[in-house]
């Protein structure tokens, strides 16, 4: 199987998980389209979006640790690298 070929089907993969995960809560909605949690008033929508506003901070946050970590890594193994390279014995000749 080819990269490009696995890359679709990848993509197909994503795309049918969140279809599934998408439609089936229309179908959820009882209660006069109340939903599963039931009435909102404006302290649910309150929190709700401070939820959100705390939510994308820790993710940025977390994600730019991630970074760092492999930016880490990938420095380590080209220093490693190279220093492998500069070694005579593992270089052979004489």
């Amino acid at each position: 199987m080819t990269v490009r070929a696995r890359r679709l089907l990848a993509r197909a993969t994503a795309l049918a998980v969140l279809a599934a995960l998408a439609l089936p809560s229309a179908a959820l909605a009882m209660n006069d389209g109340r939903g599963i949690y039931g009435a909102t008033d404006d302290k649910v929508v309150t929190w709700a979006g401070f939820i959100i506003i705390a939510f994308f901070p820790i993710l940025v946050f977390l994600l730019s640790r991630l970074q760092g970590h492999l930016d880490k890594r990938k420095e380590a193994r080209r220093k490693a690298e190279k220093a492998q390279l500069t070694s005579a014995y593992l270089r052979g000749g004489w």
